[in-house]
Formats: C-alpha cells, sequence, structure tokens
C-alpha cells in the first residue's frame, strides 16, 4: 500500500491523456477516503470516466494510452468501455495501478464533482462527499471492510447541509438502514 502522494506522477500522465482528449473524469474510491474523512494507505487510484465522452473517443484514448508509459489490455479496455466495466492501467515507470470506471455508480456524480488539492498545488475533480459515502455504502453491500470506516470518517467530518443530503440520497438508494448500521459501529477492534 502506498501513500496517495506517490501517485501523483502516474495520475498526472492519465489526467493528461483525458484532457487531451476532454473525457471528463473525477477520483473516486480509497482516495476519497483520505480527501473526506480520515488519512489512509491506499494500493491503488479510482477514477470514474464519463462514459459517453469516453466511448465516443475511444479509439482516439486508445492509441494516447499506446503511446504513453501505461501498460494495458486494448480487449479490456475496449469491452469495459463497452460494458461500463472495470478496466485497468499499469504506469510502468511507477509500477503503480489505477482503477477506470467508465460509469457513474451514483446517477449524475460527474456533474457534481468537487474539486479539491490532492497533491500540494493541485485542484483535481473529486467525487462529493455525497455521492462518495453512497457509493461507499453500495462497495459495502459487495463486501467491502475498509469502506465501512471510510463512511464513519466521511460522515463525522460532514457538514450539517452535507449530513441532510446525505440522508435524503441514502433514502433515494434505498440504503438508510445500512448507513445506520455503519454508522452504529466503532471504528476500533474491542
Amino acid at each position: 500500500m502506498f501513500p496517495v502522494e506517490i501517485f501523483q506522477t502516474t495520475l498526472n500522465k492519465l489526467t493528461s491523456v483525458l484532457g487531451e482528449h476532454r473525457i471528463r473524469y473525477h477520483l473516486t474510491g480509497g482516495l476519497t477516503g483520505t480527501a473526506y474523512g480520515e488519512p489512509r494507505m491506499t494500493q491503488d487510484i479510482d477514477i470514474v470516466v464519463d462514459p459517453v465522452q469516453i466511448q465516443s473517443m475511444l479509439d482516439e484514448f486508445v492509441d494516447s494510452l499506446a503511446a504513453s508509459d501505461f501498460m494495458f489490455d486494448e480487449r479490456s479496455v475496449r469491452s469495459a468501455v463497452q460494458e461500463q466495466g472495470l478496466f485497468q492501467l499499469l504506469d510502468e515507470c511507477e509500477c503503480l495501478k489505477l482503477d477506470v470506471y467508465p460509469r457513474e455508480m451514483i446517477p449524475g456524480e460527474l456533474d457534481r464533482s468537487v474539486l479539491i488539492e490532492i497533491f500540494e498545488g493541485q485542484l483535481l475533480p473529486v467525487v462529493s462527499r455525497v455521492d462518495a459515502v453512497m457509493s461507499k455504502l453500495i462497495w459495502i453491500s459487495k463486501g467491502s471492510q475498509k469502506s465501512r470506516r471510510d463512511v464513519r470518517a466521511m460522515v463525522r467530518n460532514a457538514t450539517l447541509a452535507e449530513l441532510a443530503q446525505i440522508r435524503v440520497a441514502a433514502n433515494q438508494l434505498d440504503v438508510q438502514q445500512m448507513l445506520d448500521a455503519v454508522l452504529s459501529e466503532p471504528d476500533e477492534i474491542g
């Protein structure tokens, strides 16, 4: 597991490619635990990209990846974009992995991205706190234990307005009971 700063060079390579093709994106996953909750180590960086934009620029995007330092399987990239799954990129120079999701787990999440200084002096689009909590609750339903602690930390550090939005979104996505259960758990094993 790596501190987030180690990913800066690798992430800059991908954001350059995405910017070249005007593909919207935001950071998500374990990084949001650090951005909104409490610092923690992560093994990779998760990125959501606009599924419509990447589909329309897929050939050019793949060509740009091929000219970069990223190792990837072209069939996996094309399949993931078509099926809105997941594809992975490995930075050959840094030996770091990026998980790229050409889909929105929470409808409209890319429209609600916020700019956060993830690396000193560098603002990057990040999933909103509300959408991050909803996403984490979905991952919890799939068995993610790390997400449980992330949710508690993100909610603990939320503003009153964000707390209200979290409750509304949890009701809309029918994850209110899971949210309540996760929030009632202790952070430390007793």
